[in-house]
């Protein structure tokens, strides 16, 4: 598992639509009793819900989750402050999850590079 301050080291996110609960947790190595937990507590955080109310997570929900982690495990806020300062920062949240998106895009691109190179 990995410590609180190794956020970066979190797997890249897979060009999937719709992640399972238990691929999000491995994502963002935050295990699925925390994630309904923080589905409660965070406005922001509402996956879909299908037949047997599975959930099925977008990638826009997994960069929300990734950016609460942050919040709670690196930067130290409590739920509340956590939720408050995603409430009041929406729009440096957007800023924030494009910059994470196009990091991804890179990382991606530059992966389907090297397989092009060989």
């Amino acid at each position: 598992m990995l410590e609180p301050s190794h956020n970066d080291e979190l797997p890249p996110i897979p060009g999937k639509r719709y992640f399972t609960i238990g691929e999000v947790s491995d994502l963002c190595a935050v295990k699925p009793h925390v994630l309904r937990y923080w589905e409660q507590e965070f406005d922001q955080l509402n996956p879909v819900k299908r037949r047997g109310n599975r959930r099925y997570y977008q990638r826009q929900d997994v960069l929300m989750i990734r950016q609460i982690r942050a919040l709670l495990y690196d930067q130290g806020f409590t739920i509340g402050g956590a939720r408050q300062r995603l409430s009041s920062d929406d729009a440096k949240d957007d800023t924030t999850q494009y910059k994470q998106l196009i990091r991804q895009t890179i990382t991606e691109l530059e992966d389907v590079l090297s397989v092009l190179r060989k």
